[in-house]
């Protein structure tokens, strides 16, 4: 394994569509769940929780994905929907990020949807340290309430990502990252 520094510093994502088997087993799928929840997470409310899609579960997803498609759009053509149906069975796992953030007395909603977010992200980290790649995508199904109804979320929850895992099919391509001058000030009162 990496150490920190070079994990940090060499995590990229890898597209979807460009992962493939092998993926995480199931005792390496505990531990990036373990390290996934690993997170600040202020009044210890576990704001989050994992939804996991494997085999032939990540085509069922696909179908309740492609029926509000359909229903969204009458017209698309069969290619489409079809397209639609496949977005969880490109990569051999993905794992769902459910934010369960809630109004409580001491916890703003803002700091439990941050830390869902951290535990997503953990989740990316954990996949790069075990020699995986991650993408980490949303997309208008995320935000489907047909879609998540579908996929067991309940009314107040939302969907912060699905992670997609495997092992790249061929060089992943990193992206430029801002230039810190850009995006860095120091506050001088």
């Amino acid at each position: 394994m990496p150490d920190a520094i070079e994990l940090l510093s060499t995590r990229s994502s890898c597209k979807a569509v460009a992962l493939t088997a092998p993926d995480p087993s199931a005792a390496e799928i505990e531990k990036l769940l373990t390290i996934a929840c690993r997170v600040p997470d202020h009044g210890k409310l576990a704001p989050w929780r994992f939804i996991l899609f494997e085999g032939e579960a990540r085509l069922a997803a696909g179908a309740a994905i492609a029926a509000a498609f359909r229903a969204k759009y009458p017209d698309a053509q069969a290619e489409q929907v079809a397209f639609e149906g496949r977005r969880l069975a490109h990569a051999p796992l993905v794992i769902a990020v459910v934010s369960r953030a809630a109004p409580h007395v001491k916890i703003p909603e803002w700091e439990q949807v941050l830390s869902a977010g951290a535990a997503a992200m953990n989740l990316v980290l954990a996949a790069h340290a075990f020699g995986y790649s991650a993408n980490w995508i949303t997309g208008w199904y995320a935000y489907d309430r047909g879609v998540l109804d579908a996929l067991g979320l309940e009314p107040h929850e939302r969907m912060a990502g699905f992670i997609h895992i495997g092992t790249p099919s061929g060089p992943v391509q990193d992206r430029p990252r801002p230039a810190l001058n850009d995006i860095a000030t120091r506050f001088t009162g």
